[in-house]
C-alpha cells in the first residue's frame, strides 16, 4: 500500500504572511493540527499545534536559569524567542519539512515520522503539494488492511499449519516446548513459555489466522526462580 492509497488531498494551506493568530483559529475550525506554507504554490514550511507550545500569549515561554543561558548561547537563545514571540508564520514555521512522493510505500512514510518524531508528511510532485499523510491515514490504512468479519472456511490442519509458519517467522516464539491442537476451528495453546507478554503474543497470533474461532490458554509459564 502507497501514500497515495489513504493521503489526504485538497489541503488547506497557509502563507508566510499570514498569523500565527490566523492558524490557531484555522485549526479550531478545521480541526487539523498542522498547515503546511505555501508561497506561491511552493512548500517553504510547515506550521503545526508543536509551535504554540511556548508562546508568550499564553504564558508557557521558556525560562532558563542564568548559567543554562550561558550554556545554551545566544543564537539557540535568539531563535527561542523569535517562535515564542513571533507573529508571523514567515517567523515562526518550520523550514525544513520533511516530504514523501505519491508512490512512497507506508512501511517507509512510517519510517520518516519516526525517524524525525513528526506527526504528518505533505506529499509532492515536483513543487506542488497534492496532499498530506498523518497518522490519521494510517487508521485509513489499517481498516483497508484489516480482514473483513467473514473469512473463508479453513480446515483444522491448514489452521495449524498456518500458525506454526507464522511463528517459525518470529524470533520471540518458543521452540520445542510449544504445540498447537486444532479442532473445529479452536485452537488449544500448550507448552511452557518464559513470561505473559510472549502468553499475548501467540494468542493474537493464532487469533489473526484465517478460519480461528477461538482460542484457549492452556500454557505454562516457566518458573524462572526454580531454574535460577
Amino acid at each position: 500500500m502507497n501514500v497515495a492509497d489513504v493521503m489526504t488531498r485538497g489541503v488547506i494551506s497557509l502563507a508566510p504572511d499570514d498569523t500565527m493568530r490566523r492558524a490557531a483559529q484555522l485549526m479550531l475550525q478545521y480541526e487539523i493540527s498542522g498547515f503546511p506554507v505555501l508561497d506561491r504554490g511552493k512548500l517553504v514550511g510547515i506550521v503545526t499545534e508543536g509551535d504554540f507550545l511556548r508562546r508568550t500569549e499564553t504564558g508557557t515561554e521558556r525560562h532558563r536559569g542564568r548559567w543554562i543561558e550561558l550554556l545554551v548561547g545566544p543564537e539557540r537563545l535568539a531563535e527561542e524567542y523569535a517562535h515564542a514571540h513571533g507573529r508571523t508564520l514567515d517567523e515562526v514555521m518550520t523550514r525544513e519539512v520533511v516530504t514523501v512522493a505519491e508512490d512512497t510505500s507506508l512501511d517507509e512514510a512510517v519510517r520518516l515520522m519516526e525517524r524525525h518524531q513528526i506527526k504528518r508528511l505533505p506529499v509532492v510532485k515536483g513543487d506542488a503539494v497534492v496532499g498530506i499523510f498523518t497518522r490519521t491515514n494510517l487508521l485509513r490504512a489499517f481498516i483497508m488492511g484489516s480482514p473483513k468479519a467473514t473469512v473463508p472456511s479453513e480446515s483444522d490442519a491448514a489452521i495449524r499449519e498456518k500458525l506454526l509458519a507464522e511463528l517459525d517467522k518470529q524470533p520471540w516464539a518458543p521452540r520445542g516446548s510449544f504445540n498447537a491442537v486444532v479442532e473445529n476451528g479452536v485452537v488449544d495453546l500448550q507448552g511452557i513459555i518464559r513470561g505473559e507478554r510472549q502468553r499475548v503474543a501467540l494468542r493474537i497470533a493464532a487469533e489473526n489466522i484465517p478460519g480461528v474461532k477461538q482460542v484457549r490458554d492452556h500454557l505454562l509459564e516457566l518458573d524462572r526462580s526454580a531454574v535460577e
